[in-house]
């Protein structure tokens, strides 16, 4: 294992040439760093016999115990494997640790055990793999190096150095997204768990905590009240534009965090315009625009927003209906819809009269279509009391439609007084 060689010298021209060659020239060592940090402090005086021995002792062992861990001890091919990702484990941890530096690198071969340099690259590609590779909440979970990345460890722990630290580079970068949006859901009350059960991005996260900062809120929202939020932006700023909205970091923030929420406000800035814009709907620019959706963050909360929506149509149908729930109150209501004319709850006589006679006017089109009413009720009517309500208006069909549509003699008259006795007629 251990070994003092040196690097095989390059043929050169000799002569006048050689000189001007030898400055242009350096010769490619591409043996393993440990071999370079070993044959370094070997003929510098800083590793001895004794540590060879030491490490030629150690070496076996170790080889034998990571072709365990990624297969077998017992099968030749893998303790070769065994070997090369020994040497590539130890020449990763010298590498990172002494930054390049063979001297720094020899004296820790010096200092510490061969093993103990091994586990340290391990320790350092197991902690690489733990690292998220997405910043979207539903593709990690941070729980550390799990036993079903052992084949994964087993590929990096024969990859170089260069791979390593190309990949840590992209690996922190997404941790600073993760641990940047753990930070500001945490300041507006909502925890990593939370998060993860969300299963949303970083980034989105982050773009709708710097908006809350923004609109002087300080909880997360749910969808409801997103929208409120975007709204009251609109009306407070697309006026003056969106250079009067100002996107600010936290002061509190990690200065380790700021560069990457700094990068993801640049993005809110670019969208405000869009967002500012009234004449987009919310829902529509935030959750069925292709370049939106996903790009900001709320809490799914079902629950929250169907009793929203029945707030909504209740609010809605107590405006139509006047506040009124008695029978005759929604009879009349629903006859105007039937008719084709705008929804009352009271009639006057002459209103009512100029309803019968629309009512029974003879054309092509029908004066009276009930299932107008019943569409009506199902779009407006609260969902709770929609089938007591269509119970009440089919039993008055039954009854009142050929009355109302009659082209007897006296079919106005009748009609009239049918209205006078199941709806709302007052004299004018």
């Amino acid at each position: 294992m251990a070994t003092t060689s040196s690097p095989s010298s390059l043929s050169s021209p000799s002569g006048p040439a050689a000189a001007t060659e030898a400055a242009a020239v350096s010769v490619y060592d591409s043996r393993p760093f440990f071999e370079k940090a070993l044959q370094f402090g070997v003929q510098h005086g800083l590793i001895n016999q004794a540590r060879l021995d030491a490490i030629n002792a150690d070496a076996p062992k170790g080889m034998v115990q990571i072709a365990r861990y990624f297969g077998s001890e017992f099968l030749r091919p893998e303790l070769e494997k065994a070997r090369e990702r020994l040497v590539n484990l130890v020449s990763l941890y010298l590498e990172s640790s002494s930054g390049g530096d063979l001297r720094q690198a020899a004296e820790s071969l010096r200092d510490h055990s061969f093993l103990s340099r091994s586990k340290g690259g391990s320790d350092m590609l197991k902690a690489l793999l733990a690292m998220p590779q997405n910043s979207h909440f539903g593709m990690h979970e941070r729980r550390g190096f799990q036993d079903s990345q052992i084949k994964l460890l087993a590929q990096w722990s024969l990859r170089s150095f260069a791979d390593y630290q190309a990949e840590l580079a992209m690996r922190s970068q997404v941790a600073q997204v993760v641990d940047a949006a753990v930070w500001l859901a945490d300041a507006l009350g909502l925890d990593e768990d939370a998060l993860q059960d969300a299963a949303k991005d970083g980034e989105a996260v982050i773009r709708t905590a710097l908006l809350l900062r923004a609109a002087g809120r300080r909880q997360m929202p749910d969808w409801v009240a997103f929208d409120k939020m975007i709204a009251a932006l609109r009306k407070k700023h697309a006026p003056a534009g969106s250079a009067s909205l100002d996107i600010t970091l936290p002061a509190r923030l990690p200065a380790e965090l700021r560069a990457v929420v700094e990068g993801v406000r640049q993005s809110v800035l670019a969208d405000l315009p869009k967002i500012l814009d009234a004449a987009l709907p919310v829902r529509q620019l935030f959750d069925r625009s292709p370049a939106f959706m996903g790009r900001y963050f709320w809490l799914d909360d079902g629950l929250h927003e169907v009793e929203q929506h029945d707030r909504q149509v209740s609010a809605a149908w107590n405006k139509a209906t006047g506040g009124n729930s008695d029978d005759g109150s929604l009879l009349t209501l629903l006859v105007c819809v039937a008719a084709g004319t705008t929804p009352k709850t009271l009639l006057t006589e002459k209103a009512a009269a100029s309803l019968v006679r629309k009512i029974q006017k003879k054309g092509a089109k029908p004066g009276f279509d009930p299932e107008l009413a019943r569409q009506y009720l199902l779009d407006h009517a609260p969902a709770q009391h929609q089938d007591a309500y269509l119970s009440l208006w089919d039993d008055f069909v039954d009854e009142a439609q050929g009355t109302l549509q009659s082209d007897a003699l006296y079919a106005q008259q009748d009609a009239l007084a049918l209205l006078r006795r199941e709806c709302h007629v007052v004299a004018a």
